[in-house]
């Protein structure tokens, strides 16, 4: 196995598997082959006398984990190897040692959809205006402070004005709903996980000794909670392994700290540092491009796209009239590329934003084109599915409130809103969980026998279910959706409900699935793998589509051709990064470098001259980014027939200045100041942060700015 390996790595491959003990960076760019070390290096631990399981891989999406362990099994090596998510490790972790993390092992994770829910709750449940303290900011906000391993106590105690004393009571309550319904949030995963680490070190030891060697994938996109958790890890051996890209960090917007991989030689001065710099999917114009773009970056490691593949490539930056028109000229391009043999599998459309992705869809119907959209976790958020995975999570944590008040009556069995009243107060009179009232609702004297007996069976319905939680799982959801009556209800709501059973079908299949791949199939497992599902994990390549899908989305993948839209000011930088923060804007930088570099041969670049804002057709400025790619994109002929020409466009307007600190008011965004006035003749630009908040740059001759002050 050792020559077999040899073969087929390069020098610096080589150096990286073959490390064995003490801390390796690995900076590897894209197309790299980074899968391969991390996969190759696991097998050659084995083959150096380390036992499997005492090897933990981590990486951040289940398809990135269920690939690395494809690829450990192909090399022969032991299915020993511990090798999943951050999120599923602590997952594991918490279930383990739940008594000392004081939390109910069979906990279940709440969703964004259940997440909304219990902070919607908190904040009323403080008697505060959601108006005034909308529910998903300050769902944002404790996000934010999990990551920081800011828990409630820590930030009550530093408040010290209103704004973060009133914060601190909804993140108060809203913990406590969460502990109430026995529930974890995403980022309780890691908190906890990281709090228990601290302050138990003998569960800090025994996780050493079992995981004596950590690799990490990804290692730029973790979070403070995530570097501490690592950290405590391997405290007692040193024996880490990261690999990562810091031009690839595209995750600053949840938590994830660029500065974990670019300061992991001060953490560890003794670690070795190799480079994965050949690069073995993009051609070299692609290559050259997306390194012109990066270098304009500071916070970065120096390293250079060395290509491995021959010339040449086909690199287009195309400008359309509008959105309309880029579309309709993208879905006709991906059409001659599909006639001329291209595969539509290995085609993809990326954007910044979803909205994007509505006039493309609809443009793909007009010319006859498959595409799938990936945004995976859509399908765990429709109706059917959440009523039915309720059920599932009220066998293992009758404690989940929301589960409970969401099957009660679905499908409808004459448990309503004035029962449940009567219910809770019996619950809260007597200081037991609904649950348990539930239970005991014989002794509800204000419920009719009738209705004690509806309740006598669901609650015997589900006892029944209960029965099947530690076998297969699919035929348990096959049974739920039957026997709680389901199945038939759905049925007779017609055609839609027909698209719904198929939906419960569709996901039996996967629970089918997860039977086949589980060493020990396990309901609680099943639950706590489909609450940590992502959008990325939805991509199907089989389907043989043209896929869309966010910039963001599309980290980790590749494909023959790559179309990337809206490439313009306020899009892509978002206007959201358009502020004084440079690092947003690397960010935004790293995004778009992340897009080019998952092309192959084919890479189509465009933007519209004009976009409807706010119902409002204005004109856009060309992405500051494309002048950025070291090609003349302005002067290029234009060889793309959708394109559109704007020579006759009339600049005899353009015959003033502005100056920073001017006061300008525009005629959709209102007053605001000028920033910045670039002067570049006919084309510039003027910067202005309007009263909004917004900062937006303007074409000087399309932006029919008013100015209010002279300086």
């Amino acid at each position: 196995m050792h020559n077999e390996l040899l073969q087929q790595l390069t020098p610096s491959q080589k150096k990286a598997v073959f490390h064995l003990e003490g801390p390796l960076l690995v900076l590897a760019g894209p197309g790299s082959g980074k899968t391969r070390v991390i996969t190759y290096r696991i097998a050659a631990l084995i083959e150096s006398g380390i036992q499997p399981y005492n090897i933990c891989a981590i990486t951040f999406t289940n398809k990135a984990a269920d690939e690395m362990r494809q690829r450990a099994i192909t090399l022969g090596t032991s299915g020993g190897a511990y090798i999943s998510t951050f999120h599923s490790l602590c997952v594991r972790i918490l279930r383990k040692y739940a008594d000392k993390a004081q939390i109910n092992p069979n906990f279940s994770i709440y969703d964004d959809a259940d997440q909304t829910r219990c902070i919607k709750q908190a904040v009323q449940d403080c008697e505060l205006d959601t108006a005034n303290f909308p529910p998903a900011r300050m769902l944002e906000n404790i996000s934010k402070l999990k990551n920081r391993l800011i828990d409630v106590d820590t930030f009550k105690a530093e408040a010290d004005d209103f704004l973060h004393n009133t914060l601190g009571r909804i993140y108060a309550r809203y913990q406590s709903i969460l502990s109430e319904n026995s529930a974890l949030d995403f980022d309780d995963l890691l908190m906890k996980t990281a709090f228990l680490l601290r302050s138990c070190p003998d569960v800090c030891s025994e996780l050493g000794n079992r995981f004596k060697f950590l690799l990490i994938d990804e290692y730029q996109d973790t979070n403070h909670a995530q570097y501490n958790i690592a950290k405590a890890l391997v405290s007692a051996h040193n024996n880490i392994c990261v690999t990562g890209d810091p031009d690839q960090s595209i995750y600053r917007w949840r938590g994830a700290d660029i500065r974990n991989i670019l300061a992991f030689e001060n953490d560890w001065p003794n670690a070795v540092v190799v480079k994965l710099e050949e690069n073995f999917r993009s051609k070299p114009e692609i290559l050259e491009i997306a390194d012109k773009l990066i270098a304009q970056n500071q916070n970065r490691k120096q390293k250079k796209l060395i290509p491995t593949k021959p010339p040449p490539a086909h690199v287009a930056i195309n400008a359309f009239e509008d959105e309309l028109e880029e579309a309709e000229g993208i879905a006709r391009q991906v059409k001659e590329l599909a006639e001329s043999g291209a595969s539509l599998k290995d085609i993809a459309v990326f954007y910044r934003v979803n909205a994007q992705s509505r006039l493309l869809e609809e443009a793909f119907i007009r010319n006859k084109i498959q595409y799938q959209i990936v945004r995976g976790v859509e399908f765990y958020g429709r109706k059917e599915i959440r009523d039915i995975l309720a059920y599932l999570k009220i066998l293992v944590n009758p404690d989940d409130e929301v589960a409970l008040l969401r099957i009660i009556n679905t499908p409808a069995r004459g448990i309503g809103k004035t029962t449940i009243d009567k219910i809770r107060f019996f619950a809260d009179r007597n200081n037991i969980a609904f649950f348990e009232a539930l239970k005991k609702a014989e002794h509800i004297d204000s419920l009719s026998e009738a209705t004690k007996a509806k309740i006598a069976a669901f609650i015997n319905m589900l006892n029944d279910f209960k029965k099947n939680i530690t076998g297969k799982v699919a035929p348990l959801i096959e049974r739920v959706f039957i026997e709680s009556g389901l199945e038939k209800s759905l049925r007779e709501t017609g055609p839609d409900g027909q698209n719904a059973v198929d939906n419960v079908n569709e996901l039996i299949n996967a629970a089918a699935q997860y039977d086949q791949q589980a060493e020990e199939p396990l309901l609680l497992d099943y639950l706590h793998q489909i609450a940590l599902f992502s959008d990325v994990d939805a991509y199907d390549a089989s389907k043989g589509c043209v896929a869309f899908m966010t910039l963001h989305c599309a980290k980790g993948l590749e494909f023959e051709n790559v179309f990337i839209t809206g490439v313009e000011e306020g899009l892509l930088p978002h206007e959201r990064s358009n502020t004084d923060d440079k690092d947003e804007l690397e960010e935004e930088r790293r995004l778009f470098f992340v897009g080019i570099t998952r092309a192959k041969s084919g890479l189509y670049i465009s933007y519209a001259q004009y976009r409807k804002i706010r119902g409002q057709q204005l004109r856009t400025i060309p992405s500051q980014f494309l002048f950025e790619l070291g090609t003349d994109f302005t002067d290029r002929p234009q060889e793309n027939q959708y394109c559109y020409d704007d020579t006759d466009d009339d600049t005899s307007q353009i015959t003033q200045s502005f100056a920073a600190g001017q006061t300008v008011r525009h005629k959709l965004f209102g007053l605001g100041t000028v920033k910045e006035f670039i002067d570049m003749g006919e084309n510039s630009v003027v910067v202005v942060r309007f009263n909004t908040g917004q900062i937006k740059s303007l074409m000087l001759k399309y932006a029919d700015l008013e100015k209010l002050n002279n300086i």
